[in-house]
């Protein structure tokens, strides 16, 4: 493969984003297009970086070290040069295989969903657009470029969780998501700068940064590494800054897949891996990580357990895989981590994907319990909902048993006993709560009545396919004490630097407390909720369906606070002491322009007078200080 061509991995979705908007412009403004058109042109896009990325595969696995593509220099003042570098390694690729796939996936499923919206191609062209910034920012040579990609995934975000702009809520939940990627993106960016002053002159690649970190002093690498983390706070959704993930849901359903399995979410934790060499250092601001994670993972299932809207049940959900990630990156187990990414792309966009159908067949109906009897009436979504919902659970043989496990195992290998409990608790949580859903959603006794949308085969064709994912993309990390081999350690050899390993006995005997926990939740779950009688009464209300009343609390505390300090800028400071000041000097020199203008009358006689008066003045001056 020709190292040029990483950069068309990019570059076809991103062209492919700006003909689309193009057309769709033309079509609203002079002449219809087909969507036909929109369609053919969305889904080639990220199916051609998939083939592009399979064939760096290929050339990786053949031996070639890495690739890497650095066509101009994109920055340079005096000593500091950085390119614009495209870096084809054995993680980017990685992360670009699933990306891209998953993508192509979720694009065939919005063909069917969006094809009755009327910004059909607007749709597509952000959707490319978000692919093409998550491509770029996986495949970043720099974290400067890295950047680019991070802020256009944000940018995107904005863009489609706002989509139905007419809707106020929506624009809400856009501003919400944006301003909380902020926040987080500000302490990436004193993380970059601190990189750039203390290692820049020695070059800014991720190579360069491996090779001369060591001599950075060890509380600025402290530094570097918490604020590097909050922006994968921000992107990845952990507390403190999850708040803006569920309402992002506004989105169309689609939308919710991209972000949450291949795009956006999964964003902080390829940093956190990516910059391996700064976090291998500071042991202690990993396992700050690895807390946060597990915490996070904690709070989001609590909340997830009473909500009532199936998207936002899924919401929690990620937020909530997403802390089981930051556990295993954490403690310094990158490639476990990644390895969750990875299954979890499948069984997450096959359950937005599954819900989406729901909820199209519902004719835009979200709540569970309005919803109820679906198994029989919905076969194919009830057999893929149910893989998905085995696998997120951790019940083997599905994907989220074997990647799930092993990050509760390398907490308990790092005796790190609170985070694995933490872990374990949070994982019978996660098997309740979504097979809470799952029985009242499929096997409640409510009868709907109304006759269901029917759901397009461009929408089951990928749920199929996600399924088959969902069951047996764990087995490419099966564990050595079954007779495997982790497919994913060995190809991430570099970000698997976790030497800690427990007997296989002990291995088995933790394998079987994971999955009883996951079987509790489902056999809890089963108890109150399969065969559920619609005729009781469901409280939306409590401290848990309410999520605590952090919205609440933020907008006390720091929303209104700011808002009342910009009314005080705004009326005391502005208005009150600067606009003032401008106007009263500006009134002054107004009023003495007038005074001068009043000389300038073109009256000759005047002006000989005026002239008179100067030089007999001056002749006085002259006879006085002669004389």
């Amino acid at each position: 493969m020709s190292n040029y061509l990483l950069a068309w991995i990019v570059l076809i979705p991103f062209v492919s984003s700006v003909i689309l908007g193009i057309s769709y412009l033309y079509s609203i403004k002079v002449k219809k297009i087909s969507n036909k058109f929109f369609t053919f042109l969305a889904l080639l896009a990220p199916m051609s970086s998939f083939v592009l990325g399979v064939g760096f595969f290929f050339g990786l696995k053949n031996g070639v070290s890495e690739y890497l593509y650095e066509p101009y220099t994109w920055l340079g003042v005096d000593n500091y040069i950085i390119n614009m570098g495209f870096l084809g390694d054995k993680l980017s690729i990685f992360m670009v295989l699933f990306i891209t796939f998953i993508g192509s996936m979720i694009h065939i499923y919005a063909a069917g969903y969006m094809k009755e919206d009327e910004g059909y191609g607007k749709f597509f062209a952000y959707f490319n657009l978000f692919v093409a910034s998550m491509l770029l920012l996986v495949l970043a040579n720099s974290p400067l470029i890295m950047f680019i990609g991070w802020e256009g995934v944000g940018l995107c975000s904005y863009l489609l969780i706002g989509f139905y702009f007419s809707e106020p809520l929506n624009v809400v939940a856009g501003n919400k998501a944006f301003i909380a990627n902020r926040v987080g993106d500000f302490g990436f960016l004193v993380g970059i700068l601190f990189l750039f002053v203390y290692v820049g002159k020695l070059g800014f690649s991720y190579g360069a940064l491996e090779e001369y970190v060591g001599i950075v002093p060890n509380h600025i690498l402290v530094i570097i590494g918490v604020s590097l983390f909050i922006g994968a706070m921000g992107k990845s959704a952990q507390i403190p800054l999850y708040v803006w993930l569920p309402d992002a849901m506004a989105g169309p359903t689609p939308v919710s897949a991209l972000i949450h399995a291949a795009t956006m979410v999964t964003a902080g934790v390829y940093m956190v891996a990516r910059f391996h060499f700064i976090y291998d250092l500071i042991p202690s601001v990993g396992v700050f990580i690895a807390y946060i994670g597990a915490f996070s993972a904690l709070y989001a299932a609590i909340i997830a357990m009473r909500q009532t809207d199936i998207k936002k049940i899924l919401a929690y959900s990620t937020i909530s895989q997403l802390g089981y990630m930051f556990i295993a990156v954490g403690l310094g187990a990158y490639s476990s981590g990644l390895f969750h990414v990875f299954t979890h792309a499948f069984f997450k966009a096959l359950l937005f994907m599954g819900a989406g159908a729901i909820i199209i067949a519902l004719h835009h109906e979200q709540n569970i319990f309005k919803m109820g009897g679906l198994r029989k009436r919905l076969p194919l979504i009830y057999i893929v909902m149910l893989v998905a919902n085995l696998a997120i659970s951790g019940i083997p043989p599905f994907a989220g048993f074997f990647s799930k496990d092993e990050i509760l195992l390398k907490a308990y290998e790092h005796q790190e006993y609170l985070i694995y409990g933490i872990g374990l608790f949070t994982a019978a949580l996660t098997s309740y709560y979504m097979f809470r859903f799952f029985f009242v959603t499929f096997e409640g006794k409510n009868y709907i009545s109304k006759n269901l949308e029917p759901i397009s085969a461009s929408m089951k064709i990928p749920l199929v396919i996600l399924a088959i994912g969902a069951t047996f993309s764990g087995f490419v990390g099966l564990p050595e004490v079954f007779g495997g081999t982790n497919m994913i350690h060995q190809w991430l050899s570099n970000w698997s630097v976790d030497s800690t390993h427990v007997e296989n006995f002990k291995e088995i005997v933790l394998m079987g407390i994971s999955v009883a926990a996951g079987l509790i939740g489902i056999a809890v779950a089963y108890v109150k909720f399969f065969k559920y009688d619609f005729n009781q009464d469901i409280k939306e209300s409590g401290i848990i369906y309410n999520k605590f009343y952090i919205d609440e609390l933020i907008d006390f505390l720091i929303i209104r606070r700011v808002r009342q300090i910009s009314v005080f800028v705004s009326v005391v400071v502005d208005d009150g002491i600067i606009d003032k000041t401008v106007m009263l000097l500006s009134s002054g020199f107004i009023n003495l322009g007038r005074r001068v203008g009043r000389m300038q009358s073109a009256n000759t006689r005047a002006y000989a007078f005026f002239m008179l008066i100067g030089l007999s003045s001056f002749s006085l001056y002259l006879i006085f200080k002669l004389g």
